[in-house]
């Protein structure tokens, strides 16, 4: 076995030698010796962190993995946040909300919104080294935040695959010479479908002026396109209303059966196998969207649509609305509240640079819905040129874009399929990294919150493959007839305006309950130097009201859900909606008082004691010195690149400057730099 290698940078800036240079040979207090590149020597016994033990297969616990190469991470990070939100979604408020002035807000909202609670989450992730639960044992008494983020992530995951469900049947569609979506005589066409061409509309085999058929479509509700038949009558087969869910569509079930297939086998390994496919689906989108722009750009009317999109309308600035789509954009873009920021700043190395990463994915992210915004609003520019009508008349957004707008501007393309394949094999590679990414999240939460068991032979692909079995039960209820009211209710309200609450606690747990000071000096133990003191005021001030201002903002302008702007949901639909909303929220009071119950003495006396963290040793500075903040069990299933062994070792014994010199474990590098003397180590276990 190789020794652990002790070593320390500041100790060695300071002498001009490392320690390991002055003396090869250490000896812990509990008799465990070690030798630089020599053997381990143990002459009591200890602990192990290492997963290589003599059990077998099926019961050693398995370490906890970390990324193999850091810039896993990073694409991790842009391709669970960049997805269909930043195609479907601000394209179209970045229009309806003035065009070019919408930026002015959605950069503000950026900057005090998005970029700190990005980091926050990340850093938590990568300081506690564990996933969306288990982080937030940083403060004991907001733990119910966790439960909130898992319980959100995993609604959110039911109902985001039934988005590649209806990706992967378009696609399948388009291998074809004829679109079926381009043409009325198929067996789920009315007598009233008509195909839009431009000038001239085609209903039902007869040429009517298009101002004509428009004119019908709005006077008589009877003239409906193709495009939208297709949509609603074939791939939905959509009922009146939430109250008649009819029979499930197989064609759809299939194809949810498909993708989570999908989804499965690219997370059954944990982080070592989806990391991989992440070079693929991360980037990937961005050589496909390049290419629709360009094709978009040399469209007919393309210029049309983007004065549309970026035309700026300043008096829209004053509208509440405005702002509080702004705040909700970041939020669903950004991927906040939902724990699996945590989860995959979890798997990243003590020291490893997230700062940096956080920065980059800023610029990825905005700067991909900016890009976005070009690739769609060309098309949409081209459909009002050929319809004869204004953008705003096509402009939409959600699955209205994806499966009724892009695809009625596809069908006039030539070579129609190719680009129709191009197109929906982009929405699935964008939606599939968020997808597995989001599963690997609520998968890591539980998988940290019992790993002695998940953490065993086979037993977390096991629970892998039963969470994605539930979740396709579960979403077998939006392939059915009246499936789309069901997959809206749940958009709707699992993870809306909740997430801003949620993220408001996260703010108030770090940066007052554990100490933003003391997460500051943290995140200098990881990184080797201090990050800008800017987060730590809006960590403390501006972000937590930036969240409580967007929260009631978004409530003040509330309005029940609807589909089409037609059907309104029965009231015990809004009912279930709600109780979606508020199950998440719930789990923070309800662990709050849970924790303060189950301890003793008076209220402050209960209060103080459950804010204390719960940490390892290589996780405490050098005044911490409580006790109660240090987890006695032996983790094993940790393996950090620079880790603290757990157990019960108090202090290492390292000679310096001929003498012996007892060093506490877990105390910052950073302290060496102010003091001036050595008394810090980590190392490596290699035993």
């Amino acid at each position: 076995m190789e020794a652990p290698r002790i070593y320390n940078a500041m100790y060695s800036k300071m002498n001009g030698t490392t320690a390991l240079e002055k003396d090869p040979n250490f000896l812990m207090s509990n008799g465990t010796k070690f030798q630089n590149g020599g053997q381990c020597d143990v002459t009591s016994e200890s602990p192990t962190t290492s997963s290589e033990s003599t059990q077998d297969e099926g019961t050693k616990l398995k370490k906890r993995e970390t990324w193999s190469r850091n810039i896993d991470f990073l694409l991790a990070c842009i391709g669970f946040s960049v997805g269909l939100g930043n195609v479907w979604r601000f394209p179209y408020l970045c229009y309806k909300n003035g065009g070019g002035a919408f930026l002015i807000p959605y950069l503000i909202c950026v900057a005090l919104g998005g970029i700190p609670m990005f980091y926050l989450e990340v850093a938590v992730g990568q300081f506690m080294s564990e996933g969306g639960i288990g982080a937030w044992k940083i403060c004991p008494l907001l733990q119910g935040i966790g439960f909130a983020t898992t319980l959100i992530v995993f609604l959110l995951n039911i109902y985001y695959n039934v988005i590649l469900t209806w990706a992967f049947y378009y696609l399948f569609a388009s291998f074809t010479s004829v679109l079926p979506w381009s043409t009325c005589d198929n067996d789920w066409n009315t007598p009233n479908c008509r195909v839009s061409y431009g000038v001239n509309d085609t209903v039902n085999g007869t040429t009517m002026n298009s101002t004509l058929a428009l004119v019908n479509a709005t006077a008589s509700n009877k003239s409906v396109d193709a495009v939208t038949e297709y949509w609603e009558r074939k791939v939905l087969q959509i009922s009146a209303g939430i109250e008649y869910p009819g029979i499930v569509k197989w064609d759809l079930a299939l194809c949810l059966l498909l993708a989570w297939i999908v989804i499965y086998f690219c997370i059954w390994k944990g982080i070592k196998s989806s990391g991989k496919v992440m070079y693929f689906t991360a980037t990937s989108p961005y050589i496909l969207m390049t290419v629709l722009l360009i094709r978009g750009a040399t469209l007919d009317g393309a210029i049309d649509g983007i004065k549309f999109y970026l035309i700026p309308t300043w008096e829209r600035l004053g509208d509440v609305q405005v702002w509080v789509d702004a705040g909700t954009q970041i939020f669903f873009s950004y991927s906040i509240s939902l724990g699996a920021l945590t989860a995959l700043g979890s798997y990243n190395k003590f020291h490893h640079n997230s700062w940096r990463d956080s920065i980059i994915f800023a610029c990825a992210n905005s700067g991909t819905s900016i890009f976005a915004g070009f690739v769609i609003f060309c098309v949409l520019g081209f459909m009002a040129k050929e319809q004869g009508v204004e953008v705003k008349d096509v402009a939409e957004s959600g699955p209205g874009l994806a499966f009724i707008a892009y695809p009625k501007a596809v069908q006039q393309m030539p070579v129609a399929p190719l680009w129709s394949i191009l197109f929906f094999f982009m929405v699935i590679l964008l939606g599939l990294d968020s997808q597995f990414v989001g599963v690997e999240g609520f998968a890591t939460a539980i998988t940290d919150l019992f790993p002695k068991v998940l953490r065993r032979g086979y037993n977390r692909e096991i629970f892998v493959a039963c969470t994605c079995m539930v979740s396709f039960l579960i979403g077998l209820s939006m392939v059915t007839e009246g499936g789309m009211y069901v997959f809206l209710l749940f958009d709707f309200y699992s993870g809306s305006r909740i997430i801003l609450l949620v993220a408001f606690f996260e703010c108030i747990a770090v940066g007052y309950c554990y100490g933003v000071d003391r997460f500051y000096d943290n995140i200098e133990m990881m990184y080797g130097f201090r990050i800008s003191p800017v987060i730590k005021w809006c960590w403390l001030i501006v972000t937590p009201l930036f969240n409580l201002v967007i929260f009631f903002m978004s409530a003040y302008t509330y309005s029940e859900l609807t589909y089409n702007r037609v059907y309104s949901y029965p009231k015990w639909a809004i009912a279930i909606g709600w109780i979606m909303a508020c199950s998440s929220i719930v789990m923070v009071p309800i662990i709050f008082f849970w924790r303060l119950f189950r301890s003793s003495g008076t209220l402050m006396e209960r209060i103080r004691m459950t804010i204390k963290p719960k940490l390892r040793r290589h996780q405490l500075r050098e005044q911490d010195t409580d006790p109660d903040e240090l987890i006695s069990e032996t983790d094993e299933y940790y393996d950090h690149e620079e880790a603290v062994v757990s157990a019960p070792i108090s202090e290492i014994k390292v000679p310096l400057n001929s003498s012996s010199h007892s060093i506490p474990l877990g105390v910052s590098t950073s302290s060496v730099a102010r003091s001036g003397s050595f008394n810090s180590v980590m190392y490596e276990s290699a035993c």
